[in-house]
């Protein structure tokens, strides 16, 4: 009984002494001093990254287009983002005096137990790398991978963020990206097919569409030279098809078709030409035997 007194007696005086509570004070000074520090390192480090890819006539570093830069400075804070939180963790591990020289010689067998199980993780890794290196895709770009079409906003080294034309947002993997459609990298094709009856005449149809398209140029901006008509594509049961096609900007395609399709419905309208319409003749029971 004396001796559970003593060893109580012995622990309240040393929760309530001094020295625990100074110890405790130190390391949680010292956790918070690397915490604001790791904070500060991370700001800093974001404006040197934003200050190097502001104003490439400012800086001796020759950079590639507005995409790539884009592309680099997200990975380049990603990056950033990660060192320091590695070097925060390795500092507050050591405020607990835990061997860390010890975990690092350890790493490379732990490393090799852990990479079987994180295959997909290193997997991420190395195609995030062959993204950025071959320049498949740059922040900014719309693309489409994986049945999912988007807007790029990130770039990671283990995930790509996309953001839909609905606003939806969406986080792939680096190593479920497989076949990547970029609208971004190169000038779009709008095309267009147009109905028209056969009741009139194709060459005065194509004389009128031409004229149309002569003057899109002038009032859209997203075309690059004058639109042309491909000629007749399809003979249908009530109508023949017209098919019209126009370079546009990256990522503009979709808008020059609609524009097309405004400015030639409303001028065959004006012109007395109406856009054929699916029709259905019903017989009834009593005509059938009445023409019988």
């Amino acid at each position: 009984m004396n001796f559970l007194t003593d060893v109580l007696y012995s622990l309240y005086e040393y929760i309530t002494g001094g020295t625990l509570w100074i110890s405790i004070g130190k390391t949680l000074v010292r956790i918070a001093t690397i915490i604001i520090l790791a904070l500060v390192f991370k700001h800093l480090g974001n404006k040197v990254i934003d200050t190097i890819f502001k104003d490439k006539k400012k800086t001796r570093i020759k950079l590639t287009t507005n995409r790539r830069e884009q592309t680099l400075k997200s990975l380049s804070k990603n990056i950033l983002s990660y060192l320091i939180m590695f070097i925060a963790t390795m500092m507050v591990l050591d405020t607990f005096n835990v061997p860390i020289k010890t975990m690092l010689a350890g790493a490379g067998v732990a490393g090799l137990a852990i990479g079987f199980g994180a295959q997909s993780l290193v997997k991420d890794i190395i195609a995030g790398f062959f993204i950025i290196f071959e320049d498949q895709f740059s922040v900014g770009d719309y693309i489409e991978t994986s049945g999912i079409e988007g807007d790029v906003e990130m770039i990671g080294l283990r995930s790509t963020k996309l953001r839909s034309f609905y606003g939806q947002n969406y986080v792939i993997p680096n190593g479920q990206i497989d076949i990547v459609t970029n609208y971004s990298a190169s000038n779009g094709f709008a095309m267009v097919e147009v109905n028209v009856p056969y009741e009139t005449d194709i060459l005065n149809i194509e004389k009128i569409v031409s004229n149309i398209l002569t003057t899109l140029p002038k009032k859209y901006d997203m075309f690059i030279g004058e639109p042309e008509i491909n000629g007749l594509q399809a003979l249908e049961l009530s109508n023949y098809v017209l098919r019209i096609r126009a370079e546009t900007f990256p990522v503009m395609q979709w808008a020059g078709a609609r524009a097309i399709r405004k400015e030639v419905k409303e001028h065959l309208f004006e012109q007395g030409i109406d856009i054929p319409s699916p029709r259905m003749v019903v017989y009834s029971h009593n005509d059938r035997e009445v023409s019988n």
